[in-house]
């Protein structure tokens, strides 16, 4: 028998509230660290965001194959407490590396944290709109007159919303944006909003798996921000860049072996990532996974000198830099 549409409404709306409570006890918790690999060298200790996940499954998989030992590392993979700044351990130098948005290591560029990237992982950038399958909007020209959520005026989520409205020639006047904090499902769910800007390997993901049909609409290729990607002082770039370089190699091997094996990734990841306890899970775990290695694209790690351009201009002209940050400060390749 076939669920009325309320019924499946109601199962989809459970499963995300299931996972929003999931999430939030386990950011309530300080910061963490594991031993991952040993070797000869000096610790180089790198943060990860918060909590164990799925989508950290490339350093997972370097630190249990001992890809890092392999380079000569001593790597410690240390998760951040839910309350500390992204790049707080890295300036008080608790933390050599850090994992994060290309684009949120320009804005704290712009605030005189001397951090600089030293490899792009996600070459596709993973903010994206996000309709109801049934919804009229189909393009990103559509969005005029229509509401959408963001969980606030800040982040990856809010510069993903500004540069769609730049890519369909629309201003914030021509469209309803609401704040509604980290509450994507529910609030597409229940109509509150038209749309919702998430992560393709995050939200949509979650969509799918509570049974709520959606269509992703992404920023074009030639969108002005750069993703995920590692992080270091400057001081650690100039002394250590053998040591960075290693460490890209490492997770390049490893990218290659979850691309590859995504259930054996699944498998060596939930050994960090405790939760992945039954079969369910790891189903969820994997769809996750799997959405996170097409992000990593054909070049795992490059940089590109013309997106970090584009971006130090589009955020400045959006106010979120006072001024244009120099890209060639900002990011470089290790070694």
């Amino acid at each position: 028998m076939i669920p009325s549409r309320a019924r499946r409404l109601r199962r989809a709306l459970l499963l995300a509230l299931g996972v929003a409570l999931v999430a939030t006890a386990c950011s309530g918790t300080g910061g963490s660290a594991s031993s991952a690999s040993s070797s000869g060298g000096a610790p180089l200790v790198v943060g990860l965001t918060y909590t164990a996940d799925i989508q950290f499954s490339p350093f997972y998989v370097a630190a249990e194959k001992g890809y890092f030992a392999d380079e000569g590392l001593d790597v410690t993979l240390r998760h951040h407490g839910g309350s500390e700044p992204l790049l707080g351990a890295l300036q008080a130098g608790d933390e050599d590396v850090v994992y994060a948005g290309g684009d949120e290591m320009m804005v704290n560029r712009s605030q005189g944290v001397d951090v600089v990237d030293v490899a792009t992982i996600y070459q596709s950038y993973p903010g994206e709109l996000i309709v109801p399958a049934d919804s009229p909007i189909t393009s990103l020209a559509d969005l005029r007159g229509h509401s959408i959520g963001v969980p606030g005026e800040y982040g990856e989520t809010w510069y993903t919303l500004l540069a769609l409205l730049d890519e369909a020639g629309l201003s914030r006047d021509d469209v309803d944006i609401r704040t509604i904090g980290f509450t994507q499902q529910s609030a597409l769910m229940t109509g509150k909003v038209d749309a919702v800007v998430g992560f393709s390997n995050n939200d949509a993901v979650q969509f799918e798996q509570a049974g709520f049909g959606i269509r992703e609409i992404a920023p074009g290729e030639g969108t002005p921000l750069v993703g995920l990607g590692l992080g270091a002082m400057a001081d650690t770039v100039a002394g250590r860049g053998d040591e960075l370089a290693g460490l890209l190699r490492a997770l390049r091997r490893a990218a290659a072996d979850c691309a590859a094996d995504p259930d054996g990734a699944v498998d060596l990841s939930a050994r960090y990532v405790t939760t992945l306890t039954d079969d369910e899970q790891r189903a969820r775990a994997r769809a996750t996974l799997e959405a996170t290695n097409a992000l990593y694209g054909d070049d795992f790690g490059a940089q590109h000198d013309d997106r970090w351009s584009a971006m130090s201009v589009f955020l400045a002209d959006k106010g979120i830099t006072a001024e244009p940050v120099d890209p060639a400060a900002a990011h470089t390749s290790p070694g």
